[in-house]
């Protein structure tokens, strides 16, 4: 019982600062913060994150480049170029990791209105801060652990980010149905999503890029957009108005 608490407590709290933080902050400004909470929410995004933090800046940078070419062979993650999801993911990670350490110059139009904290990205993208975490989570399940089974869970933890990446990517541009006619290839895959907490809603992202919400029917539930109203309304955050 423990070790599914602390997996499904990694999976979803990974997963809300990758969908708040890096998508929805640092790639697209719905909201705005002062520094005082950008900095506390980076940090929590490298703490949940752990061994698979993913640098705001690249992820943004990455993640303009998908809007702007998506589902084109320019796109850096589509799945219509590649045989499965271990490929697109191998080509994912390479695109990303030149964006991480700066050896490819993005676009103009790409750069600039992310965060950027360059002493925890540094941190956070050593090879001696992700075994750490690694490390950590191999001796939590060593303490806890009542089967050998769940031994198997922990790849997923070394790579959460990537895994959320990859699922999103994947299913989000093939299966599902489609609220609009964006030409790409984008789906929702799912009506309700709960497990991804709003990110396979990917037709109506695409279609409205700027907006919070994901949903767009009224039984498109995104989970997270209910917690940033809440924040707009305690003024820890600022939510911008969506122009589609």
């Amino acid at each position: 019982m423990i070790i599914l608490i602390f997996f499904l407590g990694h999976w979803f709290l990974s997963l809300f600062f990758q969908t708040f933080f890096l998508h929805r902050y640092a790639s697209h400004k719905m909201f705005t913060t002062n520094k005082f909470f950008e900095r506390v929410f980076y940090m929590m995004t490298y703490l949940f994150q752990g061994s698979s933090f993913l640098n705001p800046r690249a992820y943004a940078i990455m993640h303009r480049e998908h809007h702007a070419y998506s589902d084109t062979e320019k796109d850096p993650h589509s799945p219509h170029f590649f045989t499965d999801v271990f490929q697109m993911s191998w080509y994912t990670a390479k695109s990303y990791k030149m964006h991480e350490r700066r050896l490819k110059e993005p676009e103009e139009r790409f750069k600039g209105n992310y965060p950027e904290w360059r002493f925890l990205d540094y941190i956070g993208s050593s090879m001696i801060s992700r075994l750490i975490f690694g490390g950590l989570y191999v001796a939590f399940y060593v303490a806890f652990a009542e089967y050998w089974w769940m031994f198997l869970l922990l790849p997923i933890h070394f790579l959460m980010g990537p895994i959320h990446g990859a699922i999103v990517n994947w299913c989000g541009h093939k299966y599902g149905y489609a609220n609009f006619d964006n030409n790409d290839k984008s789906k929702n895959t799912t009506p309700f999503d709960f497990l991804m907490l709003g990110e396979l809603f990917q037709n109506n992202h695409h279609k409205r890029p700027n907006s919070a919400n994901f949903g767009a029917k009224w039984f498109e539930i995104d989970p997270v957009y209910p917690v940033m109203k809440l924040m707009h309304w305690m003024r820890i955050i600022k939510l911008r108005k969506a122009y589609s």
